[in-house]
């Protein structure tokens, strides 16, 4: 197809949530599109409507453009497109390439024992209502051309009559998706490997509608869990929606996205769109299935984070620490936590964590891990020592982090400890958890009065909880 001006297009269904396998055939679709100075179409395939809702559809938009997914036609709507759909299976009527049916699902299950598809029952009976069927051929075998996964080959003979008109008289997604695809003149169609057996099927659609100029197929690697089974919105955290309200920066997604199934050539992972875009190629993309890694997201998640201006990280941590938050949104002070975020930063991996990492600085007393407290403080000989150490070294030390550094470096020389074994039950006891944004930064912006008397309490025996 060269000196074909590329279109694509993005076509989902709106039945649920923006999938992650769905937004990274968006984002492939829209990569190639921007590489090459293409079109990138969006449809939405709503031509069942028991399955689909409008504001299903209002969120896969809103996803998509959080992800930066910007399209230049569309949104189309296949609901709107009926009278299309319908002219074209009156023509394949009329060329004899369908037939009319009135065989139920049940009736085929007990005429075939459930074995086979459908056994061409009324391919000669003349009907002149109920579903129609497209008549496959009888021999011979379609050949798929696929970029990545090269000739893909269909024998005829394993392809039923399939439904391209439902009873109540529309249309089918195989129908509508050829009918769109040849008045849309889509060059290339970039889509799952789920859909590739599907293909054969619209391909022969085309043909028998006298299309002429077939699309470049490209079928994507499944995605798949840890366990190697393909995502399921049942068992896995699949919505992309999710994803962002737990704190995932919209470019770390789109960056993550990007590398399940494709890589630049250096095997770079933390890429800008610029160069994405300036490196994509449909063709590098492999055919094994992708895993998706959560740990891989929120490293690179966390990369995005590091990297943003500070006052930027503010920004954007504040809806997750003024929505519903861990203390008494009067306790919340924004100079208190601008004070802490650089801290915070550099340890966070999603936005949705900042605030467990800075809620003892708001609360009256942290929130305990009861865990981490009985490991450094109940069950540690050395705690009540350390403790009392750091109480009679904080109370007259100059309060700042190099200072509150060396007064505890002291203490633990003197009983001979690494220093993070000594702050280990300061940290805890101050701060309810055994990790966090670094100690003596964390202890500066508490303050010396409330740092002494959580040292004082744990000191005591006593646990916030109790």
């Amino acid at each position: 197809m060269t000196g074909v001006t590329v279109r694509v297009r993005f076509s989902p269904a709106p039945t649920g949530y923006l999938h992650v396998g769905g937004a990274r055939t968006a984002l492939f679709n829209w990569l190639y599109a921007r590489h090459v100075g293409g079109t990138f179409i969006l449809r939405i395939e709503d031509t069942d409507p028991a399955l689909s809702r409008d504001d299903l559809i209002d969120g896969i938009q809103r996803t998509m453009r959080w992800l930066g997914i910007d399209w230049d036609e569309g949104p189309i709507r296949q609901s709107r497109r009926s009278e299309e759909y319908r002219a074209a299976a009156e023509q394949l009527f009329r060329t004899g390439h369908a037939y009319f049916c009135d065989c139920t699902r049940e009736d085929v299950q007990a005429r075939t024992k459930g074995d086979a598809g459908y056994d061409g029952r009324c391919r000669e009976r003349g009907l002149t209502a109920g579903a129609l069927r497209f008549r496959s051929p009888d021999e011979g075998e379609t050949v798929v051309h696929d970029l990545i996964r090269g000739d893909v080959t269909f024998e005829h003979t394993a392809i039923e009559d399939f439904v391209v008109l439902r009873t109540d008289g529309s249309a089918v997604f195989l129908l509508a998706n050829a009918v769109d695809d040849m008045d849309m003149a889509v060059t290339h169609v970039i889509r799952g490997e789920d859909l590739l057996a599907a293909t054969p099927k619209v391909l022969l659609l085309r043909d028998a509608l006298g299309d002429t100029e077939m699309p470049v197929f490209a079928h994507l690697p499944l995605i798949v869990n840890e366990k190697r089974q393909k995502l399921s919105k049942r068992r896995d955290d699949v919505a992309v929606e999710e994803y962002r309200e737990r704190g995932y920066l919209p470019e770390a997604m789109r960056n993550y996205l990007a590398l399940l199934g494709w890589s630049p050539a250096d095997d770079r992972e933390i890429l800008p769109i610029e160069d994405m875009v300036a490196e994509f190629e449909i063709d590098d993309v492999k055919a094994s299935p992708a895993f998706f890694d959560l740990k891989k997201l929120d490293a690179i998640n966390a990369e995005y984070i590091r990297a943003l201006p500070v006052a930027t990280f503010v920004r954007e941590s504040l809806p997750w620490l003024e929505t519903d938050p861990p203390w008494p949104p009067e306790r919340f002070d924004l100079a208190t936590f601008e004070a802490v975020a650089p801290l915070v930063q550099e340890r966070a991996r999603t936005l949705a964590e900042v605030p467990g990492m800075v809620d003892f600085l708001f609360l009256e007393q942290p929130v305990v891990d009861q865990v981490a407290w009985d490991r450094a403080i109940t069950r540690n000989p050395t705690a009540p020592a350390l403790l009392a150490g750091a109480i009679a070294s904080y109370r007259d030390v100059h309060w700042d982090a190099a200072a509150l550094h060396g007064v505890t470096t002291e203490l633990a020389e003197r009983h001979d400890l690494k220093l993070a074994k000594a702050q280990a039950p300061i940290r805890v006891a101050v701060t309810g958890r055994s990790v966090g944004p670094p100690l003596f930064e964390s202890l500066h912006v508490l303050g010396r009065e409330r740092t002494l008397e959580r040292l004082r309490r744990a000191k005591d025996g006593l646990s916030f909880s109790s």
